[in-house]
């Protein structure tokens, strides 16, 4: 400890008892040649840590404000998210911040949320608020279950229920959170594909290997073009997911992060 402090033990010691006395209270007791914590002690480093960790967050968030826009902004997103309104939104900012770099984190089913518990990104486009932060509303996504015209299960003529899904293949996306489910869809089934893409999915859907639900805006154009139909399932073959915006930490946002959250929430449309 003395060599950390740059102080000899003379000086510590005094300095512990001038604490000790000031406050009323023993923080210290002596066990054999050692000095160790009283329980009173032990709370004391404990909020002194909270403390300490606080004078940090606010000296970084004056070292923002104080230095302007940030170098770098950190955003992950859920791939359930409309890329061209991603696009329209990171191109208005781009606009206005020419200077400031953003990292897109893709993520699927939890991994937006992850990043931020992690402190990866500065803001989340997340379908999950984490416990401790607060989420603004963005959008209702979307999902439509699909296949490809020439799939056995629109080939049956007739509206479908679960049981005439779980004899196909289903074709999800693998979630990228570390606490993964690999049950990553309602509908049990005996054949499943998972991908690490959406893009590959629907790649496989399109070619008639297995159905999937897929957010409406990802597959406009093969919706239009006849390659992908969807399952005529009573109303269940559509789902909605509830999008968020979530700025990991408001106090400390330097200007960037705030505009970019206003973007995002204000919704661009391409």
């Amino acid at each position: 400890m003395t060599e950390a402090l740059h102080k000899s033990q003379s000086a510590v010691s005094y300095a512990v008892q001038k604490i000790e006395a000031q406050l009323g209270l023993r923080a210290f007791e002596i066990h054999g040649r050692k000095a160790v914590l009283t329980p009173t002690g032990h709370m004391l480093y404990r909020r002194a840590l909270a403390l300490l960790g606080e004078a940090g967050d606010l000296e970084q968030a004056a070292r923002k404000l104080s230095a302007g826009w940030e170098a770098e902004i950190g955003l992950a997103v859920e791939v359930l998210y409309p890329p061209d309104r991603l696009l329209a939104a990171l191109a208005r900012f781009g606009a206005e911040a020419p200077r400031t770099r953003i990292e897109v984190i893709e993520s699927v089913l939890g991994g937006a949320a992850e990043a931020l518990l992690g402190g990866q990104a500065d803001i989340a486009v997340t379908p999950t608020i984490p416990p401790g932060f607060l989420g603004r509303p963005l959008m209702n996504v979307r999902l439509i279950a699909v296949a490809s015209p020439d799939h056995p299960l629109h080939r049956l003529g007739r509206p479908l229920h679960e049981i005439d899904l779980r004899a196909h293949r289903h074709l999800p996306v693998r979630a990228t959170s570390a606490r993964r489910d690999r049950r990553t869809t309602t509908v049990e089934v005996e054949q499943r594909w998972t991908f690490s893409s959406m893009g590959m999915s629907i790649a496989a859907a399109c070619g008639g290997h297995g159905f999937a639900w897929y957010p409406e805006a990802h597959i406009r154009g093969e919706l239009a073009a006849g390659r992908l139909k969807p399952l005529p399932l009573g109303g269940a073959e559509e789902r909605f997911v509830e999008l968020y915006c979530v700025v990991a930490d408001p106090d400390g946002a330097g200007p960037g992060v705030r505009r970019l959250e206003e973007i995002l929430v204000e919704g661009v449309v391409p």
